[in-house]
């Protein structure tokens, strides 16, 4: 046993004579087993012990015999005791939960204080084989058929490569602590545990080895599958400013398209049952969207938009002269008013020139709204500003960024675009009245 033992620590590089190991110890059979062999292997360790104060008497009789142990064997202990049913009520999260975030924090807290190289858990393989079945009922999809990883950052778990009924056998008449939780089915794991894993032995005894080393495979084929995916979202999903987007067509070939939506738009909160939602955006008109838990995915013409959630913004910024200058998130608007007319009017998207006779302030600066309207210039009819960013092309996304400012409950200018008919400069017009939008440099 401790030779296989050193021969996976070697194989996978999981720990160098050079380095330490804080060991989880719960005082259960599969934590002492590991006590045991990172002792005759003489690797430098120490033992961290968790009394989550769920099973009375029990759970301190765990913690003397953990500590004995560490005694016996002659390394350094560390204990503590956690407020586990209040910690889950507080946070609205299962006993599970909260011990497993607890464990883990204060292990990593240790293991930075005193200097040790990684934390040490007793996984094996019932263990992992546990996992995979329950994320497979779960349908976290291929990466859940990792299992239990053998190193994840500075965690490390050194009983991988084998079973229950070999580290009983290792063990021999060395005693340990039993669980008396799990002999019951409250828990998911103890019902795998306990009733699907058994029932799989019956009709094939060599069951959790079989699916142990398919584990294995199912990692490797996970690199190759994160490369594949990796390569179609290179191909599919394209930066643009703030947000991102997806070509119909592009994506419409895609193969096999599921899978590939699926990872496409995972990152951004969809889950799985929502992509083929998403699919269904690829027959649809422009308008249509689905929203994930943190984004939305519109419909926009040729693309499909990813944009985050936003608060709509309701900012209103209030110009009462001329010679104002505001700035907002996005932009500074400067208002000036010359007496004397130019020459020859300067052209400019972002620049505005108004008959100050027909404009009244105090103006106002904000975001464009359903139902605005205003005369464009060079027209005698009023169009909505949803009808005429339809014109203009504007995307759905583009459309969300539109200043406009008001004057006297009237659109004169839509920032950057067009003004209204109605503030033109005429021959008549004495004054005028200059907008000069500058927009934020991005970073």
């Amino acid at each position: 046993m401790l030779q296989r033992f050193l021969a996976y620590l070697h194989q996978l590089q999981l720990i160098s004579p050079t380095q330490s190991l804080l060991v989880a110890v719960s005082g259960g059979a599969d934590s002492v087993a590991l006590a045991y062999l990172c002792k005759e292997a003489g690797l430098p360790f120490g033992m961290a012990h968790c009394n989550f104060q769920l099973r009375g008497e029990e759970s301190l009789r765990d913690a003397h015999f953990v500590e004995a142990l560490a005694l016996q064997l002659d390394v350094p202990f560390f204990s503590i005791e956690f407020p586990t049913v209040s910690y889950a009520e507080q946070h609205k999260i299962s006993i599970q939960v909260a011990a497993r975030q607890l464990r883990y924090d204060w292990l990593e807290q240790v293991r930075t204080q005193e200097n040790y190289t990684y934390v040490a858990t007793a996984h094996h393989q019932q263990d992992n084989v546990e996992t995979v079945l329950m994320n497979l009922c779960k349908g976290t999809g291929i990466a859940g058929l990792h299992g239990i990883l053998p190193k994840q950052g500075t965690l490390v778990r050194p009983l991988l490569f084998t079973d229950k009924a070999t580290l009983l056998a290792y063990l021999g008449s060395r005693p340990y602590v039993e669980d008396s939780t799990n002999h019951t089915d409250k828990y998911t794991r103890n019902f795998f545990r306990q009733h699907v894993i058994p029932a799989m032995q019956e009709v094939i005894p060599q069951a959790v080895q079989n699916i142990s080393h398919s584990i294995e495979h199912f990692r490797d084929a996970e690199v190759l599958y994160k490369q594949a995916i990796a390569w179609h979202k290179n191909k599919l999903l394209v930066q643009n400013g703030p947000h991102f987007q997806v070509a119909v067509r592009k994506l419409q070939k895609a193969v096999p398209l599921q899978t590939i939506a699926f990872e496409l738009f995972a990152p951004f909160g969809c889950t799985p049952a929502q992509t083929e939602h998403i699919l269904q955006l690829l027959q649809a008109e422009s308008g249509h969207y689905v929203d994930t838990a943190t984004h939305r995915v519109l419909r926009d013409r040729a693309w499909l938009l990813i944009l985050p959630h936003a608060e709509p913004d309701n900012s209103v910024f209030v110009l009462e002269n001329a010679g104002t200058t505001l700035s907002t998130g996005t932009g500074t608007l400067q208002v000036s008013k010359v007496d004397v007319a130019p020459a020859s009017i300067p052209e400019g998207p972002l620049l505005a020139y108004l008959d100050a006779q027909q404009v009244k302030f105090p103006l106002l600066l904000r975001r464009w709204r359903t139902g605005d309207y205003f005369y464009p210039l060079g027209m005698t009819k009023k169009k909505k500003l949803s009808r005429f960013f339809i014109d203009q092309k504007l995307s759905l996304a583009q459309k969300a960024q539109v200043w406009v400012v008001e004057s006297d409950k009237h659109v004169v200018w839509v920032v950057g675009m067009r003004i209204d008919n109605r503030c033109k400069i005429t021959a008549n017009t004495g004054a005028h009245l200059v907008l000069q939008w500058t927009p934020a440099i991005q970073s």
